[in-house]
């Protein structure tokens, strides 16, 4: 990430003094995206318990980048999720690393102060230095035309998915 992207937004890396408003801003991703699917009726919290179980534990290795903007009084007004994964390298895989945007979430109150597009400049530079093949990301309706902006195109392959 660049200092002047640092300087200008407050864009730091997470730590573990942030995993209850990661988990916090995390839900809020789901609440936002809607439908059974992200949201579903019969839910419950114990999701978010693992969920900071697996963010401290990730916080600590390479291939996880965690981003945070500070919100003011130990909140966080943003986070963004990035993941390196070793796949098998092909003709349209040349090293097999590829980038996964987990999720990029702005709280209500500190929308439209660009923390999104910032996150996402920072994300995409740590892709670029751990040298990944693709970047993929599932993206919400209001996100896409950020996504888009800054170079995403449609994938390929069609989403498909499957639960034991």
């Amino acid at each position: 990430m660049s200092q002047r992207t640092r300087d200008r937004t407050g864009i730091r890396p997470a730590t573990q003094d942030d995993i209850a408003e990661l988990v916090r801003l995390r839900a809020l991703l789901f609440e936002n995206l809607g439908g059974d699917y992200f949201d579903p009726p019969s839910q419950d919290a114990s999701w978010q318990d693992t969920l900071a179980v697996v963010l401290k534990d990730r916080l600590a290795t390479e291939d996880v980048r965690i981003l945070a903007v500070d919100g003011g009084r130990g909140s966080l007004a943003a986070c963004a999720i990035g993941s390196v994964e070793q796949r098998l390298p092909g003709p349209h895989l040349r090293n097999g690393r590829v980038g996964l945007v987990i999720g990029v979430v702005t709280d209500p109150a500190h929308r439209r102060r660009g923390h999104s597009r910032s996150l996402m400049a920072g994300l995409l530079d740590w892709f670029r230095e751990r040298e990944v093949a693709r970047v993929d990301l599932y993206a919400s309706h209001e996100g896409e035309p950020l996504y888009r902006d800054l170079g995403f195109v449609n994938h390929p392959d069609p989403a498909l998915y499957w639960r034991p």
